[in-house]
């Protein structure tokens, strides 16, 4: 696994975009002109004066260079992540960042995409639907917040949805006399041609998997942003590192990467929670036992890589190429 690029990025402005949720514009710090390039549904990681790593995703359009632009909800359980964003940082400081990567992309080849965000997952969609826009590709999209306060970036939203192929349809199931988004409906009504797209809380997610369980795996996608179920504790086995050259034993009660930290080999991660792909290494030998929510299926049927902060191993050893 190769050590990600550190660029730096200033603060140009910071927004109010509803309750709880500021945007933050990012622009590139000398002698760098132009951010790298990236795609719909891509997010940077930032490494914050803490030394903590936090993954947001990028909502502007993906053509522009010029700058980086993510909406960050303030955790009413935050670690320190999104309050820092909140509290203390301000326009004009710096950040270093991550180049974007992309474990949520959209596919520009699909004849229309459908669009289901609760919260803070309108941000990814944002980004995937400038780009649809930019393909003439029609889109749906379905968005749920608590309340109308709660709902960001409205203003722009409200500027696309007469747009010829565009729908736009807004639920706040806190408000008198609303309703839960209907997900299964959503789902069963889909276009045969239709790609679908989910980013929200675990609750959302949970619905969705399974309205859409019957569909092609390739027209289903999701972003997660929170663990579903437990990192690997479990420990007893051993990893040995190829070029390292360790051999690491993984103790009842450790991850694979809190061993790893004991053992002072430290490689790249933000979530713990296996949502961001940013401590992807690649199974040389090995089963791992995988508890991410980046990997497909199928991608975790070949067992030729894993995320280290949360899925452990179901054989006795894994070779790791670290």
């Amino acid at each position: 696994m190769n050590t990600p690029e550190i660029l730096q990025a200033r603060v140009r402005a910071v927004s109010f975009e509803a309750e709880g949720i500021l945007g933050f514009e990012l622009v590139p710090m000398p002698p760098l002109k132009e951010l790298p390039a990236f795609t719909a549904g891509a997010h940077i990681d930032l490494l914050l004066p803490s030394g903590l790593t936090r993954s947001y995703s990028l909502l502007n359009a993906p053509h522009e260079r010029h700058r980086y632009v993510i909406g960050v909800n303030k955790d009413a359980a935050s670690r320190g992540g999104s309050r820092y964003m909140h509290e203390t940082l301000r326009a004009g400081e710096t950040l270093s960042i991550h180049p974007p990567r992309n474990n949520f992309p959209l596919d520009e080849n699909a004849a229309r995409s459908v669009f289901i965000a609760g919260g803070i997952g309108i941000t990814p969609m944002l980004s995937m639907i400038a780009r649809a826009r930019a393909l003439g590709m029609p889109w749906q999209l379905h968005y749920a917040a608590r309340t109308r306060r709660h709902a960001a970036f409205l203003d722009l939203l409200q500027g696309w949805r007469d747009e010829p192929g565009a729908e736009v349809s807004l639920v706040f199931d806190q408000e008198p006399g609303a309703a839960m988004m209907d997900i299964a409906a959503i789902v069963r009504g889909l276009p045969a041609d239709a790609h679908v797209y989910c980013c929200g809380p675990l609750p959302m997610l949970d619905a969705f998997e399974k309205a859409a369980a019957g569909l092609p795996p390739q027209r289903v996608h999701r972003e997660y942003f929170a663990a579903r179920e437990a990192a690997a504790t479990e420990g007893g086995f051993v990893v040995e590192l190829a070029r390292a050259g360790k051999r690491i034993q993984v103790h009842p009660g450790q991850t694979i990467l809190d061993s790893l930290i004991d053992a002072g080999i430290e490689p790249p991660y933000s979530c713990r929670e296996g949502v961001c792909g940013t401590c992807e290494v690649r199974v040389l030998e090995g089963v791992p036992d995988h508890r991410d929510l980046v990997l497909s299926a199928d991608e975790q049927a070949a067992n030729d890589r894993m995320m280290v902060c949360c899925s452990g191993a179901k054989s006795a050893r894994l070779l790791l190429d670290l």
